[in-house]
Parts: C-alpha cells; structure tokens; sequence
C-alpha cells in the first residue's frame, strides 16, 4: 500500500473470540451454519442473553445497547479465554443509543423537562465502553467511536492498528440499534446487531483465522457480499452487520478476501486465512 508519504504496511491481526447477536443469529456458534450457507435462516426477532456480568438492578436499568455490547464482548472473551479485565476495547456503534436520544428530545420538548441522571450517562457515546469497564473491573484503555455506515470499517481498523503498535491483544466491540419514530425516518436501521472480535497481534493457541488488513484509494461502488442472501437485508441495513461477509467467511473456514467501504474514497482490504484448530485451545 503507498501513501504520499511513502509505503503503507499491511497489518496482520489473529482473531481468537468472536461474539454475535442479531435477528435470528444467536451467538456466533449457534449461526456459524447459517452463516456457512449450510443451514437456513429462520428470521426472528433480536434475542439478546441476560449477561452476568452487571447485578439484577443495573441489568434492569442498562439500555439495549449496552446489553448488547455486554453480551456480545463476554462470550467473545470467553472464547478466546482471555481477561476482560486486561485487554483494551474499541467500542464502534454508528449512531449510538437511539432510544435514550429519543426519550430525552421527548422529555425537553415537554412542559417538565426535568431528566433522569440516567438517561444522560447513557446518552453519551461511550457509555457501553463505561458499563464494560464497571461489569470486566477493567483499567485497561478504552476508545469510542463512530464513522457513520462505515463504523465497523473503523472499529477493526483501529483495534487492528492498536494490536500491531502495542503488541498486546485489543477487543473490538460494534453494534447498532433502531430508533424509534420520529428519530427512525431521518436514520433508519434494518435491526438491531452486534459483533465483537478478539484479536492477537501474533497468533496463539485460541487463533482461528489471520486477518491482513490494508487501507486502499477508491471507493466500492456495488459491494460484493459474501454472506448468505437471506442476510442481505441486513448487511445493507444495519451498519455493524457490514461484518456479515467477514463472518460468512470465517464460519467457513476458507480463504477470502473481502472489501468494506471507509470514508468516501477508501475501501479496507481483508485477506481472511484459517488456521488448524488448536487441540488445546486457551481457556478450554
């Protein structure tokens, strides 16, 4: 890759845990059939797994999102067999809390604008990054951010860049919601979806696939999407789902090489490889 400053380097990550929820996709081993293309896809709505890592009270309290981001980040950690406690996370989201923004701009458009404390740390956009760091008792660094429909381009670009600088293993958390109407007809979102990777500069025994990854000039003007079709829909609508074709390819197990759009005129380049299963897989 060159610059016009000089050559780019490819960055090469290992990813050792996934975690997934979605409509009809309810953990990543549960739908690595469907996303293989080897079982069908049952539509149903978004299920999200009480997590264990909040008491009774803040579970009841966290929004969606924040459930979300939990659920999909433990069973990723559990997987890999690593510390949440320990290991940065990039937490991606293209439009953040949708309900609690819509339940404030309710609150002030009415005679009692008095608003719960609550609903404003939630309302920021790391405060899935804030639950997380409460729920793991976890120090390590944390970054936030967004970058519209291209947001999980940026998570796995930015959890990728931190693992090669730092040499130490980065979690990258992306997910979305709907908002509801009005919000809903300015921004609308296919369904609700989260994924959450976690990635190794150097492979291990938890690794499951290389990713190299390489920042391009151009722009993709019909992506090409390797996941199953009955899925299409929400790869289109749904910006964290735009890791659906990353997926499909490593339920597979086969080399691939997947482009997803970032910014207006860049595309990130993947060459996913499998790696043999590890007879003794960290944390089993």
């Amino acid at each position: 890759m060159q610059s016009d400053t000089g050559p780019l380097r490819v960055i090469r990550i290992y990813i050792e845990g996934i975690g997934l929820c979605g409509p009809g996709l309810n953990g990543w081993e549960a739908s690595r059939p469907v996303l293989a293309g080897t079982d069908d896809y049952e539509a149903s709505p978004i299920c999200v797994p009480a997590s264990m890592l909040l008491p009774a009270n803040e579970r009841r309290r966290a929004p969606q999102i924040v459930k979300i981001a939990l659920a999909i980040g433990a069973e990723a950690f559990a997987m890999a067999g690593r510390d949440p406690a320990g290991t940065a996370a990039v937490f991606a989201s293209s439009g953040g809390d949708g309900d609690t923004i819509h339940e404030i701009l309710h609150v002030l458009a009415s005679p009692n604008r008095e608003l719960s404390p609550t609903r404003f740390h939630n309302s920021v956009h790391n405060a899935a990054a804030g639950y997380w760091s409460i729920a793991t008792h976890s120090r390590a660094a944390s970054t936030s951010l967004c970058c519209y429909n291209d947001s999980f381009a940026a998570g796995l670009l930015e959890a990728a860049v931190q693992a090669a600088a730092t040499r130490e293993s980065v979690a990258l958390i992306a997910y979305d919601v709907q908002y509801p109407s009005p919000l809903r007809d300015a921004r609308p979102l296919a369904a609700a979806f989260g994924i959450a990777l976690v990635l190794s500069p150097a492979p291990g025994a938890a690794s499951i696939a290389c990713i190299e990854l390489e920042l391009r000039p151009g722009t993709l003007t019909s992506p090409a999407s390797d996941s199953p079709p009955e899925l299409e829909w929400l790869r289109q609508g749904t910006p964290a789902a735009r890791s659906l074709p990353l997926l499909a390819a490593l339920a597979r197990r086969e080399e691939s090489s997947i482009s997803l759009n970032y910014l207006d005129d860049m595309v990130l380049a993947l060459r996913i490889t499998p790696l043999p299963a590890s007879p003794n897989p960290r944390g089993a």
